[in-house]
């Protein structure tokens, strides 16, 4: 109706003939429909489209800007109420400016920001030691699972927001866009985040395996979220960074097939954790504290490692020394090639030291190791940065 109005009033304006004549055939398709409908689709499109055309070759630039307009109406680009208010297509005259739609507009305003607020100061409430970055980020991050609101059927007339689906359609955008070519990944990974049943879906789906593997890459990145916190507290246990890395022998690179089952494969030495290789071999990882302990110290002029992390070398020797004499019962017991085993010590984090650039950190450990044959030394912010390169390329192995 308003663009029938609209296109009534352009067509008075115009005087060329050329352009009344595009005008006429563009009204007479609108009110072609059966039953007193107005008919639109993409004829009306390509109409008002060369009627916007005849009218710029005539020069009527006035009604070029109008007709752009209801193109962009017809489009979906310009909505009713900016439409209806900018050329005032109304029955009833509200006045210079339409009083109820600036009611429901400040309305709405209002509502949102009370909203927003309550939001802010229930996260406020849970968490009264917050700063005002951690707010302003949790209340983004709100706005960004704003988009993916359900209506469940079972809840007449409730919406809620499930919380934490923005990040997964990242998840799921990002390895669509890596693994497979999709036309519109954003919008495939709305459609499957979307879901209640996701992961069924997510099985059906054509493209269910890769979105699977999605689902996978953002269970492994809280995980690692996780990791990175405890490692970043100076009060963390071995045993607590032990628990944590249970089942993800994956952030120790794609060589690896899995986890042994037991740990305890010479009398009187128990791995922290127990890793195989492709081939069958052995790979322990040594596990210390993470930012509690001190790396390296200065001696002459240049980082050396400290005696804790001397010490833990050498337990790790010891256990490759262990595993060596025992390789053939063990081979023989548990089926397990020792012969070529070597160690990851796992120590450390630079926020320990932050007088020392991280850097100058790793590079002492390095230089250190390089003398080692079978015994490698990485800090757990080393471990996790390498992870979380390798999530965001989409790799899961």
């Amino acid at each position: 109706m308003a663009l029938e109005m609209h296109l009534g009033r352009i067509l008075s304006a115009a005087t060329e003939e050329t352009v009344k004549s595009a005008l006429a055939a563009t009204l007479r398709h609108i009110r072609s429909g059966t039953g007193g409908r107005r008919k639109g689709g993409k004829r009306l499109t390509e109409l008002l489209g060369a009627a916007r055309l005849t009218a710029a070759q005539a020069e009527e630039w006035e009604v070029v800007r109008s007709l752009q307009d209801a193109l962009h109406y017809a489009e979906g680009r310009l909505l009713r109420p900016d439409y209806e208010e900018k050329y005032r297509l109304r029955y009833v005259d509200h006045g210079p400016r339409d009083e109820l739609g600036l009611g429901s507009i400040s309305r709405t305003v209002a509502m949102m920001n009370e909203f927003w607020c309550a939001e802010a100061e229930r996260y406020l409430e849970d968490h009264p030691d917050c700063s005002l970055a951690e707010i302003v980020q949790y209340v983004r991050g709100l706005g960004a699972d704003a988009r993916f609101m359900q209506a469940p059927a079972e809840d007449p007339a409730r919406y809620y927001i499930p919380r934490g689906m923005a990040e997964h359609a990242l998840w799921t955008e990002r390895v669509l866009n890596n693994r497979v070519e999709i036309k519109d990944p954003a919008g495939a990974a709305r459609r499957i985040v979307s879901s209640p049943e996701a992961l069924a879906v997510l099985g059906a789906d054509t493209d269910g395996r890769t979105v699977l593997l999605a689902a996978e890459l953002q269970r492994r990145a809280t995980h690692l979220r996780e990791l990175r916190r405890l490692a970043e507290d100076a009060t963390t246990t071995e045993h607590a960074l032990q628990r944590a890395l249970k089942g993800m022998h994956w952030i120790f690179g794609g060589h690896f097939i899995g986890e042994a089952r037991q740990r305890r494969l010479v009398p009187g030495d128990e791995v922290d954790i127990p890793l195989i290789r492709g081939d069958g071999s052995l790979y322990i990882v040594e596990l210390k504290r993470a930012a509690g302990v001190k790396l390296v110290k200065e001696h002459r002029g240049s980082w050396v490692p400290r005696r804790e992390v001397s010490e833990a070398i050498g337990q790790a020797i010891n256990y490759l020394v262990g595993l060596d004499e025992s390789r053939e019962r063990i081979l023989t017991e548990f089926g397990i090639d020792t012969r070529r085993a070597s160690a990851l010590v796992l120590i450390g984090h630079p926020l320990s030291q932050p007088e020392i650039a991280e850097a100058e950190i790793s590079e002492a450990l390095r230089i250190h190791a390089s003398h080692l044959n079978r015994v490698e030394v990485l800090t757990y912010k080393e471990l996790i940065d390498s992870a979380e390169r390798a999530l965001a390329l989409g790799d899961v192995i």
